[in-house]
């Protein structure tokens, strides 16, 4: 979907006998991020796709194309998002229910994964779970990307996979915490109500291209590039973090939570 996207733009910019950069300045954009469009790597938001248009002489035809013009999910689900996450200088997650994706442990990840509907096989499942561990490799990199996770209490106090999978995945997050790859910071019960509870979000800086934000819900996600409403995002994730725990009082919950589930464990 994404590459078939990407593939029709490249014909039409090289019919017109463009280049990236020139096209890049006839239709305002950076020479980078029509090359990610052309890869398939991401969409174009609505205006860029007009300006597209535009500049190329193609009436409405990039416009109208776009797959998220009716809110439907942006390529397969997850994909476009994962494909930029690896692109991202700065992440800052916000998880709701579960941690997310890039700091789960393998016994965790297996856990999430076994409860979805429709029921994935043992095959599909530990495939998943592979792909999953090697979006995590991200973090081997000691500097980049900045990693910030905004976590809901109910991460924590949920028992995914049971008191030894929970012990682990904590104490995962902890280290990572102290070694200074991540932040942490939790959003206790106490707070009541607060700006993200409806629903998990990720936001994505990026070194020569504008911020995204990716929000999931139950079998969707989308990824949103619309300037206004990227800024909106960031906004309510600032709002959320205020409420927020501080790191060091963060990790002390981590840790006392993982030593409570081992203690359950054995």
């Amino acid at each position: 979907m994404a590459m078939a996207y990407g593939e029709w733009l490249r014909d039409a910019r090289k019919k017109a006998g463009l280049t990236q950069q020139e096209l890049a300045v006839d239709a305002t954009m950076t020479r980078s991020h029509i090359a990610h469009i052309e890869a398939g790597r991401r969409w174009p938001s609505e205006d860029d796709a007009k300006r597209l248009d535009l500049a190329l002489n193609t009436g409405n035809v990039l416009s109208s194309f776009l797959p998220n013009r009716d809110g439907r999910p942006v390529g397969s689900h997850f994909e476009t998002a994962r494909q930029l996450e690896q692109q991202a200088t700065m992440l800052r997650e916000f998880a709701l229910s579960y941690v997310p994706g890039i700091l789960q442990t393998k016994a965790y990840a297996r856990a999430v994964l076994k409860v979805g509907f429709p029921p994935l096989s043992d095959e599909e499942r530990d495939s998943a779970v592979v792909t999953r561990l090697e979006r995590a490799r991200l973090l081997d990199d000691p500097v980049t990307p900045i990693v910030w996770a905004l976590l809901d209490e109910a991460v924590l106090r949920r028992p995914v996979g049971g008191p030894d999978v929970m012990a682990e995945q904590l104490t995962h997050l902890a280290d990572l915490v102290e070694c200074e790859r991540i932040r942490v910071h939790v959003m206790p019960f106490g707070i009541g109500a607060h700006p993200l509870l409806m629903s998990m979000a990720t936001l994505m800086w990026f070194e020569d291209q504008p911020p995204i934000t990716y929000v999931e819900g139950l079998h969707t996600g989308k990824v949103h590039d619309s300037p206004a409403l990227v800024q909106r995002f960031q906004g309510t994730y600032d709002l959320a973090l205020g409420d927020a725990l501080p790191l060091k009082e963060s990790l002390a919950l981590l840790r006392a939570t993982a030593k409570g589930y081992g203690h359950e464990g054995h």
